[in-house]
């Protein structure tokens, strides 16, 4: 028998417990795989308290958009036992069941090693998030954004993502402006690599005029909305946005002027499903880029499958800074 957090659907609403679940109860997959850890995500939290339409597959079902673990059994020659491996996005914990459970079936095609230089550990505190926020450096590096070009501010810094976006491109070399309204990550933020810090709400009202004043070299933005609009009218000329939030709405309200006569890119970040070969540079990328200490300062940390239904509420109610690891073994 296995444990996971299984979600139900009852005539009171949603309910989410841990069972025990014979291994022949999970989906079909050519990879089983001994899960290690997984993470807690916003999108997580929405899952697992029903506040948010996220699980698009029947119940039961085992939510968790990410997880590690070691093959078991592989019908592919692919991965063979014993191997290291990592899978989030491809709808893991949102139609297929996620990694919120001790033993997982999964698709070959989905998963990608575990870097020689990580720890299973260090693959959760990153999760969805960091390789998110890796994926968004990536983007602008390809849109010829360099350290040596002026200032990058992040948004939503506090968070999962943006937190990993400040260590990230600190760790390269870039002067991180964090832009949050959480005063007490500030110290945080700076250990983890951000030169200033400003108040959200010097950007979350929109932009004053279609163009402002040439602000930044470049953004990454986890909020969307007024805020991702502030930035797209204060780039300076050639300069991107990798934009990958709507936690401050979903609709842009911005004009042509600053992409025809600045030549402002905004760069869409899809991390569900990213190809395989770029998740697998990501994923190297980050290995190559965060230290020890790095890992440890984005840590809030490690909870068991019976602790993550309290965690996912303290998330929604923004009471979690940094990233919350699940040891489901524990």
């Amino acid at each position: 028998m296995i444990d996971a957090l299984v979600l139900d659907e009852t005539r009171g609403g949603q309910v989410a417990e841990v069972r025990s679940l014979a291994p022949d109860a999970l989906p079909d997959g050519n990879v089983r795989v001994a899960v290690a850890y997984s993470s807690l995500n916003y999108k997580d939290a929405l899952a697992i308290t029903g506040e948010g339409k996220i699980i698009r597959g029947e119940f039961p079902f085992v939510p968790g958009i990410d997880l590690v673990g070691q093959v078991e059994a592989s019908e592919t020659g692919a991965f063979a036992p014993g191997d290291w491996v990592i899978q989030t996005g491809w709808g893991l914990g949102e139609h297929r069941w996620g990694g919120y459970a001790q033993q997982m079936q999964l698709q070959a095609k989905h998963l990608v090693p575990l870097p020689d230089a990580m720890t299973p550990r260090e693959a959760m505190i990153v999760g969805t998030a960091g390789f998110t926020a890796m994926l968004a450096v990536m983007a602008l590096e390809d849109h010829d954004t360099a350290p040596d070009g002026g200032e990058i501010v992040v948004t939503g810094a506090s968070g999962g993502a943006g937190s990993m976006a400040v260590a990230l491109l600190g760790a390269l070399g870039y002067r991180v402006v964090a832009s949050t309204s959480n005063d007490a990550a500030h110290d945080d933020l700076r250990d983890l690599g951000a030169a200033r810090i400003i108040d959200r709400g010097e950007l979350d009202g929109g932009p004053e005029r279609p163009m402002q004043s040439a602000r930044w070299a470049g953004a990454v933005d986890a909020v969307g909305g007024a805020t991702l609009a502030s930035i797209i009218a204060a780039l300076d000329r050639h300069a991107s946005v990798a934009a990958f939030g709507n936690a401050g709405g979903h609709e842009l309200h911005t004009s042509v002027f600053p992409f025809i006569l600045r030549g402002v890119n905004l760069l869409g970040i899809d991390s569900n499903t990213c190809p395989n070969e770029r998740r697998r540079v990501a994923w190297q990328r980050l290995a190559d880029t965060l230290t020890a200490a790095h890992y440890e300062r984005v840590l809030n940390r490690v909870i068991s499958l019976n602790e993550l239904a309290g965690a996912a509420r303290s998330l929604l109610r923004g009471n979690i800074q940094g990233r919350v690891v699940v040891d489901v073994n524990a």
